[in-house]
């Protein structure tokens, strides 16, 4: 019976730690060499940021490409080009009706009332292109939304967990 209990609790746990808030997806040229890609250069010219959030957006990409065995250079392999955006989002929510004073069995007439809230949020996404330097062309991309960026908070946090999330499907497995 415990070991049914712990499979459970277990299950339970691995299910809830594997929904993410954020919306990622990748792509990939499929003729691109990417055990060839030794060294990248970025590219913030698109990263219309703050400067904490930009700071925090370089150190964590830089921190994930670090990871994959690549190294910063001025005569780069890869160009790492990032863009920021974000988006007013209006989030309603509707309340069930409930009504009262009806007439007539089992259907019939009578009063009813139901609630909607709607909240406003920014919603911010981060793309992130990865182009070979010799071709100028794109090998490949990530991008991910769902940061809400209304809360420096919630930023602090969510900035590192975007990034890893993107960047676990560089290099990509081919199949």
């Amino acid at each position: 019976m415990k070991k049914y209990f712990f499979l459970l609790l277990a299950s339970a746990a691995l299910f809830v730690t594997s929904c993410s808030p954020f919306n990622v997806r990748t792509d990939y040229a499929e003729t691109a060499n990417f055990s060839s890609y030794k060294t990248y250069q970025f590219r913030v010219d698109d990263l219309k940021l703050n400067d904490l959030d930009k700071d925090r957006v370089l150190n964590e990409v830089a921190k994930n490409l670090q990871m994959k065995g690549l190294s910063a250079s001025q005569t780069p392999d890869l160009v790492v080009n990032l863009k920021a955006s974000h988006k007013k989002v209006e989030n309603t929510r509707i309340e069930p009706s409930f009504g009262m004073y009806g007439w007539g069995r089992p259907f019939g007439w009578g009063v009813g009332m139901s609630r909607a809230w709607t909240t406003d949020y920014n919603r911010g996404s981060l793309i992130i292109d990865i182009v070979d330097a010799k071709t100028g062309k794109l090998v490949w991309q990530g991008v991910g939304s769902g940061i809400n960026v209304d809360s420096p908070k919630s930023k602090q946090k969510q900035i590192p967990a975007i990034v890893a999330e993107i960047m676990a499907n560089y290099p990509p497995v081919k199949k």
